[in-house]
């Protein structure tokens, strides 16, 4: 891989959001590019760079280590990492402004798509843009969720404590059930979760209100990230923790359960089937394209 100092002109990048979890996207077919994390949280700095919850790179699979052993079954690697640098194993509203992305660059076609992620080989269908142009909402196989122990896990914001569901969707989620969102506080700093064992690579906390029947509403603190106006993986975890909660499980049932989950940013679909797959809806939209200055880029590589 080369450094910034050496590439031409500018260095291409996009802004895209999902239910306005919004990403920096950086085209980097070949695996040229070294973004280190210093370099990703300055591009993710919303006052002195572009401002971003994380950036997507977008790399062919076959030409980065991290997904060269899947890149006979996706062409098409996810790099994501965190606003403050750090990698991100998966990150639902993500790889759907990823895979919108490779859409309208004609890398690939509406319909079914393949993506590589840290979390395995994701399939994502886009569907075909509505006749007055708005895109098609894209849906994501987000892959079966783990819920692991221990069991007692708890969440605590400020004196106030919750017990939460621990759901792991490719990357380790705290459910806590809560009267109000403003429960939550302002999160600015990541809640307090026990037992400190449970998750020591840190966590994304979800708090959740009921909305209606199978409609909830959520705020998340993303590792890495902070509050987010949207989480995907996290809107999979609520999902399938409101469906444990109401006694309801698509494996013992045969049948699925689909949820609408409200985040500050939008609304999306989750679909829990018998066999456990998950699947995730809503909206993916690229809003700007661009150059990022060579120069000072290069400034925060180290």
């Amino acid at each position: 891989m080369s450094d910034f100092s050496r590439q031409p002109a500018g260095i291409p990048f996009l802004k895209g959001h999902g239910t306005q979890n919004d990403f920096v996207i950086v085209p980097d077919p070949d695996g040229r590019l070294t973004i280190g994390p210093e370099a990703v949280a300055a591009l993710c700095d919303r006052r002195a760079g572009i401002g971003g919850d994380g950036v997507l790179r977008v790399v062919r699979s076959a030409a980065d280590p991290a997904s060269a052993d899947q890149a006979d079954r996706a062409e098409w690697f996810m790099d994501y990492r965190n606003s403050d640098g750090s990698i991100g194993e998966m990150c639902g509203n993500g790889v759907r402004v990823f895979a919108r992305y490779l859409v309208e660059a004609g890398l690939a076609k509406p319909g079914e798509l393949a993506v590589a992620t840290r979390a395995g080989v994701r399939t994502v269908w886009i569907a075909e843009d509505a006749e007055d142009g708005t895109p098609g909402e894209v849906t994501v196989d987000m892959g079966r969720a783990l819920l692991p122990g221990p069991d007692g896990i708890e969440v605590t914001v400020g004196e106030r404590h919750w017990p939460a569901r621990n759901v792991n969707m490719g990357n380790p989620h705290a459910v806590a059930f809560v009267e109000s969102l403003d429960d939550a506080g302002d999160l600015l700093k990541a809640p307090l979760t026990s037992p400190a064992t449970a998750y020591p690579e840190g966590v994304n906390v979800e708090f959740v209100v009921d909305r209606g029947p199978r409609h909830v509403a959520m705020r998340v603190h993303e590792r890495g990230s902070g509050e987010t106006r949207s989480c995907g993986t996290g809107a999979c975890a609520v999902a399938v923790a409101t469906a444990r909660r109401d006694g309801v499980d698509p494996a013992v049932t045969g049948e699925p359960v689909t949820h609408t989950v409200d985040v500050p940013g939008g609304r999306l679909t989750i679909t829990e089937h018998p066999d456990g797959r998950v699947e995730k809806t809503g909206p993916a939209v690229i809003v700007a394209r661009g150059e990022l200055d060579r120069r000072w880029l290069a400034a925060f590589q180290g």
